[in-house]
């Protein structure tokens, strides 16, 4: 005979224990609810705008003849996301890497925390009025609205999002890893570099595209600082067009076609964030087998 005995499990135990998944079930199928409406309305009202010409095309402005394409609209997205991100990303993770290797319990990193909280919790209203008046109004930089000066608003979005969640994801890196450089001489910046930012790199990489899925979808900002026009353009000392301006702008016409080009640039917008999640998850995964 076994010296061990298995005890049956309490009743009223396995009640509680199926009380508490079918609950949890619930609630999980309670909040899909919304992001599969959204994802349902999207497609519904999305897909009957695509076409080569809607992605080919600049924005007509005309109410009553084609409406055009969100072209414009893409190329200045792409192009103001992607300074944002290269002006707050290094700036974001440098600032994280102080406060956890460099500054950890100053009175200095304790403000710069309080404060990067408080950027967190500011409306993008706020950071695009901000813009709007110390780079618009003053004309710095010889032009009133630019492209530049939208990809500053959206750095100053993406800014507190990057730095808190890459200090989250440093302060998670063993710190036996960084015990075991500096036992093997290795000094304190060649630790960061070669060994703490390697291993938290794939929880950095997730929260900047936090970061930029944020700045991505963000109107206000734009409308303060890039504001809408209909043709392509590349130069960033220009006004530029914007997925979410458009959207803005055809969303409250009265012309069927112009709503149908809005609900189309909003899928569009989704899909330019997803196919960027997922190049960034294969980045990791290799990154990760390497």
């Amino acid at each position: 005979m076994s010296a061990f005995t298995i005890e049956p499990v309490d009743p009223r135990r396995r009640r509680a224990d199926r009380v508490s998944r079918g609950l949890v079930l619930a609630l999980t199928l309670v909040a899909l609810v919304p992001l599969v409406l959204v994802v349902y309305y999207l497609l519904k009202q999305g897909l009957g705008a695509i076409s080569w010409e809607f992605f080919t095309t600049d924005p007509s402005g005309s109410f009553l003849g084609d409406p055009g394409g969100v072209k414009s609209a893409i190329v200045g997205t792409v192009m103001m996301v992607g300074l944002a991100a290269v002006i707050a990303v290094p700036i974001g993770v440098g600032v994280a890497i102080w406060l956890v290797e460099f500054g950890r319990e100053s009175k200095l990193a304790q403000a710069i925390r309080y404060f990067v909280d408080v950027m967190t919790g500011v409306p993008s209203i706020v950071f695009g009025l901000f813009v709007y008046i110390t780079l618009v109004t003053s004309g710095f930089g010889g032009t009133s609205f630019a492209g530049w000066k939208g990809s500053v608003a959206l750095a100053l979005l993406m800014l507190p999002v990057v730095t808190r969640s890459a200090e989250v994801v440093l302060l998670l890196v063993p710190n036996t890893l960084r015990e075991a450089s500096y036992a093997l001489g290795a000094p304190r910046w060649r630790t960061v570099v070669r060994v703490v930012l390697p291993a938290a790199l794939p929880g950095i990489v997730t929260g900047v595209l936090l970061a930029v899925a944020r700045a991505a979808g963000e109107t206000a900002p734009l409308l303060f600082t890039a504001a809408v026009v209909n043709d392509t353009t590349f130069n960033l000392d220009e006004r530029m067009n914007s997925l979410p301006a458009l959207i803005f702008q055809n969303v409250g016409q009265a012309q069927d076609r112009l709503v149908q080009i809005a609900w189309g640039a909003a899928l569009t917008l989704v899909a330019m964030i997803l196919i960027l999640t997922l190049l960034a998850r294969l980045i990791q995964r290799r990154s990760r087998l390497s």
